[in-house]
């Protein structure tokens, strides 16, 4: 693929070798990219460091690979040491909208109704991208509804203020804030939109967030105030829409998505969930609440569909006792499912922050 070894070893040579690999999602070479660093040539040796743009990369070993190939084509290479590391680009702001220091790209997870698994889905999708490097928030933004700490095991935690901010909540190495943490279990919160809009702008400014890599928004199901305010608060990366096979779910996940075109979002991907039942040891699949919905819907928008979850009986006892799937069974169909959405999702962004403007 990168030729016979012809030229002969020095920094510029490795540099030019490399600069014939290709990023597959960015359509780029990785020298125009920046992702190389540090050439160093010693005899035979070679050392570098490649950058990837995101730690979720999903195509990390073939761009290693195509690497390795390209310096070793190179006459006079005896060795190859490769520093891998990554750094996720931030979002290419070109509006007047507060910007939330130190949170690198906000991610909107939203459903067009209750009851297809979003919070689920937003809690796995948190814990996958950590689990692959990323550091990581997670903001529970149903006010009324909060059921995050929950689901992540930090139910009960007390917050505490550092410098005038609240200080998240931590577990499974992904940061979360929620109304749950400032109200009595089975208090309701009977409020109307502009405390809720007030609730929610708190939670993006007025938290100790630090250095985020992605923030999670689980929002609530539906297109009101919550919606509203996220979008007009601060510049979201994305939206992510959750919905499940049956026409119900899918029409309401048309309703999300429309909502997020005449905002302005971008919209980064259906997610399917409860796609499929498959018993375990079994080859027969169960289409419970039928199949393929999510897909039909993401070709007739023309926007990405980033995957399918099936039902898993583990994924409920994990929400249930605050230890997600991701964590507790990393291993099962529907962890790796999770795994596979978030490399995907991480390289939309990728796509998106790296696209030359305008």
């Amino acid at each position: 693929m990168f030729g016979s070894k012809k030229s002969k070893l020095s920094p510029d040579t490795v540099k030019k070798a490399l600069s014939t690999v290709m990023d597959p999602d960015l359509h780029q070479d990785i020298v125009s990219l920046g992702m190389i660093s540090g050439i160093e040539v010693d005899g035979g040796k070679v050392k570098f460091k490649l950058t990837l743009t995101t730690p979720a990369c999903p195509l990390k070993e073939k761009i290693e690979s195509d690497c390795r190939e390209a310096v070793n084509a190179i006459e006079g290479v005896e060795s190859i040491e490769m520093e891998m590391d990554a750094s996720v680009a931030g979002l290419k702001r070109d509006s007047d909208k507060k910007r939330i220091e130190g949170i690198k790209h906000i991610i909107a997870v939203t459903s067009g109704k209750g009851g297809v698994g979003k919070t689920t889905v937003a809690i796995n999708l948190a814990c996958a991208l950590h689990s692959l490097g990323a550091r990581v928030g997670l903001l529970d933004s149903d006010i009324t509804g909060p059921n995050c700490p929950l689901m992540l095991g930090v139910d009960g935690y007390e917050p505490t203020a550092r410098d005038n901010r609240i200080v998240p909540a931590e577990n499974h190495g992904v940061k979360c804030i929620s109304m749950a943490f400032f109200v009595a279990k089975d208090t309701p919160l009977i409020w109307r939109g502009p405390m809720l809009d007030k609730a929610i702008r708190q939670f993006l400014t007025d938290v100790e967030w630090g250095e985020l890599d992605y923030l999670i928004v689980d929002m609530p199901p539906g297109t009101g105030d919550a919606q509203l305010t996220m979008v007009q608060a601060t510049d979201l990366s994305g939206g992510v829409i959750v919905t499940t096979p049956q026409e119900v779910a899918v029409l309401d996940g048309r309703k999300g998505l429309a909502m997020f075109t005449q905002m302005n979002v971008p919209v980064l991907g259906f997610v399917e969930n409860m796609s499929y039942f498959q018993p375990e040891g079994s080859e027969e699949v169960f289409e419970i609440f039928g199949r393929g919905g999510g897909q039909r819907l993401a070709e007739e928008a023309g926007v990405p569909f980033l995957g399918e979850v099936p039902l898993d009986t583990r994924i409920r006892v994990g929400g249930d006792s605050g230890e997600p799937i991701v964590v507790s069974n990393p291993d099962s169909p529907s962890a790796k499912a999770f795994i596979d959405i978030a490399k995907q999702l991480a390289a939309k962004i990728s796509i998106q922050a790296l696209a030359p403007v305008g």
